[in-house]
């Protein structure tokens, strides 16, 4: 076979290899019905194999039929992929209920693996600190823990008048912990394994110490209530910075900005769905968590809770085209 031969042989086989990718990509890129995290995550797969294409396609010239094809093919697919979400035009219902949890379910070794970084070591000081108070002296100063002790020696309550107040710090507050899970991820994903897990440590260690000292009910008390909705709430941003430190160590043959781009969908879903859990746990913490109701009643509550977060994760979406 000559090299002329050869050559038209292997022009041949890469666009009988590439078509069926190719116009899967451009029949997604004409679809008016991209809706949930899974089309959008399809949409951004065959535009980076379609970038790989293009790439392989300059470097061997294999015409300017193919290339000109190409091009066209994935600059349509980069505007559709990072233009206007149907989410960003304001159809916050369908995000909520279809998309957020859908994204959540197809990022599921992420967020297992945020939350094994955050309970892990949350368990291990619990069991500890509850165990030895000099132990969660080497984790929290002595000082911070006896501030623990006198905040949780009774029932937490507030006036009325400061519950807006509270919950307007626990927004600030929930939010920083869930922007430095998310935003380190760009260091690799080491930024967020990091907080995942000193969260973890310093939340577990306060648990174990005031149930070894005896404040552990009250603690319990005034925690339960939100803690479904904020513990996953850190858990699901510290999913996305590891989703998005993957996006820049394993770029699939684009540069890392474009590698992090085509993961855009899929962080913006885990992002959203962090933010809505953070700020419903603040409205919680901030209006209900202190009130003056029965303890049963706020267990009662707590178990409701957790069950609404399983099943909007679990289940949200299931069944919908």
């Amino acid at each position: 076979m000559s090299r002329l031969d050869r050559a038209r042989f292997d022009r041949e086989r890469f666009v009988s290899d590439g078509r069926p990718r190719w116009e899967r990509l451009d029949a997604v890129v004409s679809s008016s019905a991209l809706r949930g995290g899974a089309d959008w995550s399809e949409l951004a797969s065959l535009y980076r194999s379609a970038c790989t294409d293009l790439s392989r396609a300059r470097d061997e010239d294999l015409g300017p039929d193919v290339l000109g094809y190409l091009d066209d093919l994935t600059a349509r697919a980069h505007d559709r992929l990072y233009g206007a979400r149907p989410v960003l035009r304001g159809d916050l219902a369908r995000a909520l209920g279809q998309d957020i949890p859908r994204q959540v379910r197809a990022s599921w070794r992420y967020v297992l693996t945020a939350a094994a970084l955050f309970y892990l070591p949350a368990i291990l000081c619990l069991i500890l600190s509850f165990q030895s108070e000099d132990l969660a002296a080497e984790v929290l100063d002595r000082a911070t823990l006896k501030s623990m002790e006198e905040m949780y020696s009774g029932p937490v309550e507030r006036t009325a008048g400061q519950n807006a107040m509270m919950a307007g710090f626990y927004v600030f507050n929930n939010v920083g912990i869930a922007f430095r899970c998310f935003a380190t991820g760009a260091l690799g994903g080491m930024g967020s394994v990091y907080f995942l897990v000193m969260n973890g440590v310093s939340i577990g260690t306060v648990f174990g110490h005031l149930l070894g000292s005896g404040q552990g009910a009250n603690l319990l008390e005034f925690t339960s209530g939100h803690s479904a909705w904020e513990l996953t709430g850190i858990v699901l941003a510290g999913a996305a910075g590891l989703r998005m430190g993957w996006a820049l160590v394993r770029t699939n043959g684009l540069t890392r900005l474009a590698s992090l781009r085509a993961a855009g969908p899929e962080l913006f879903l885990l992002v959203m769905g962090a933010m809505v859990m953070l700020f419903v746990a603040a409205a919680i913490e901030g209006f209900w968590s202190a009130s003056p109701i029965p303890r049963e009643a706020k267990a009662v509550f707590a178990v409701v809770q957790l069950a609404i977060v399983t099943g909007w994760l679990g289940f949200g979406g299931r069944g919908r085209a």
